[in-house]
Order: C-alpha cells, then structure tokens, then sequence
C-alpha cells in the first residue's frame, strides 16, 4: 500500500501515523513546500521519505491536508496526477470551494470530500498525534460522486481509524461548522487580543487568568495561517454568525446596563442546556 501526504501537519501527519498502526506494511511518502516540515516528518517517522507529484501515479491513497486556499490548486493537480484506482482525500473545514474547484474534472469520480472534525490548536509534523481521530465526526460531501468502489476503500480506512461517518451537502457543512468552529476560534482569538491589549496597562492581568481563561482562549494559539484562508472562504457563513454572537453580546451589555440580574440569570439558565447536548453527543461517540 503507497500513501502520499500532501501536507504534513496535525491532520495529515496523526492520519499517517493512524495508518502507519493499522497496515505496518503500509510506505507512506510525504509532499510538502515546507522542506524543515517534510525532514522534520521523516525524523519523527510520521512519513518513511520524501516524494514529489509525479510520484502519485501509483499511489493507493492521497491525503490532501494543506491551507484550504492552497487546496484549490493543489488538489486538481493532484487529480491530474494520479492513477485510475487512486482515492484522494482533502481534509479541510471548508468544503463548497473545494468540491466547485474539481466539479467538472475529468478524475472526479476519484475524490472524497472530508471534514475530520478533530484537531488541537497545534500544528507542524510534531503536533500529529496517533489515535486523534477516534470517536470524532468525519463529515464526507456529494459522496455520490466518488467512484462506489474508492468511497468503500475511504470509509473502510475512516472507520478503522475509529471515526463516525455522516453525510452532508457541502453549503450546509459550511453553514453548521461556521457556528460550531470557525467562530469559536474567532471568539478566542479576540478574547486574546482584548486581554493582551489590557495587559499593556496591567501587568498582573495573566496572573489572575485561571483554568477558565485559559481554556476559553486557548484556540488563540492556533495557526493563522490556517485560519484565515479559512475566513476568507467562508466569509458569507462567518460573517451571519457574528451578526448574531455580537447581537447577543451586546443584549447582554444592555442588562448589565440595566442591572436587570434577573433577566441575565434567566439567560444564563437557559443556555445551561447546552451541557445536555453535550453530554448527549459523548454518549453517542
């Protein structure tokens, strides 16, 4: 079994090392502009050696898992490239602009749309991590134009590695991971920017900062390199949900303002059942 990685960070690196797990006899190459990225990989054995795209004409599988901006071009020449029995993955948090990007190329039929929904604000070759994906959502689109024969290989793969498959049109998987992820990773970065700035005058600020904070920002941390080409992409679905998320922000301003506690309390109370959503999604997993 020949696996190519294009990308090796978090998620293309901890699939790797998944693989590397499930088929020992597996050789698994890496690509990536990053060339400290692709020796630091092959230090740390999460790929066995470098590769280029020439190469992905006898691969069995391609992890694209690169910037969603640069997937754009990277993956129709990845399909350019590659044999007639390959599947090909893309893993980003956008799926629309992807799936548009390869409609009507010729090798369509030859790729899964997938949204691994796990992670950790970390990346590189050395934040992949060998179960990560176990018990997590795989979000796969318009799984009807993969080929049946490579859509059962892929999901195969997922399942052994311990993922939950579910199926979803890609406007509506931009629209639902908007509100889930892109904007909680919008709410941390300017948390951080607002406690950053105020440090300026306060010093003592972060030694008052306890488990709360720290938890509440810690996506802050994660690689805005990552992250913008994802706002960029999304843009319409993030932009709605701030819409509502300051909306609410500023309602609750308004009570303080008004030293209505009661009504806050209230608010406080009802949103309280999202624990129960919660605990309800941990049982399922």
């Amino acid at each position: 079994m020949k696996i190519y990685v294009i990308g090796i960070g978090l998620i293309g690196g901890s699939m790797a090392l998944d693989i590397k797990t499930l088929h020992p006899e597996a050789k698994i190459y890496g690509i990536d502009n990053n060339e400290s990225h692709l020796a630091e990989a092959i230090a740390l054995g999460v790929v066995d050696e470098g590769a280029a795209f020439d190469d992905l004409v006898d691969a069995d599988f391609v992890i694209v898992s690169v910037p969603v901006d640069v997937a754009l071009t990277v993956l129709p020449r990845v399909l350019d490239s590659i044999g007639d029995t390959t599947i090909v993955f893309e893993v980003g948090s956008t799926k629309m602009p992807i799936c548009e990007a390869v409609a009507n190329h010729p090798k369509r039929r030859n790729f899964i749309a997938t949204h691994p929904i796990a992670g950790t604000e970390f990346s590189g070759p050395s934040a992949a991590i060998k179960g990560l994906f176990q018990g997590k959502t795989n979000i796969i689109c318009e799984v009807e134009k993969t080929t049946f024969k490579l859509q059962e290989r892929a999901l195969q793969l997922f399942t052994a590695m311990g993922m939950r498959i579910r199926y979803m049109d890609p406007k509506s998987h931009d629209k639902h991971i908007a509100y889930v992820s892109h904007l909680s990773h919008i709410s941390a970065f300017m948390l951080g920017k607002t406690v950053i700035n105020k440090e300026k005058d306060e010093q003592d600020i972060f030694d008052m900062a306890g488990s709360g904070f720290e938890s509440t920002v810690r996506l802050a941390k994660s690689s805005p390199a990552m992250w913008t080409p994802i706002f960029k992409q999304n843009r319409k679905q993030v932009v709605k949900t701030l819409e509502e998320y300051i909306s609410n922000l500023s309602k609750f301003k308004e009570l303080l303002e008004k030293e209505d506690y009661d009504a806050i309390y209230n608010e406080m109370e009802s949103v309280n059942k999202i624990k129960e959503i919660l605990n309800g999604m941990n049982v399922k997993k």
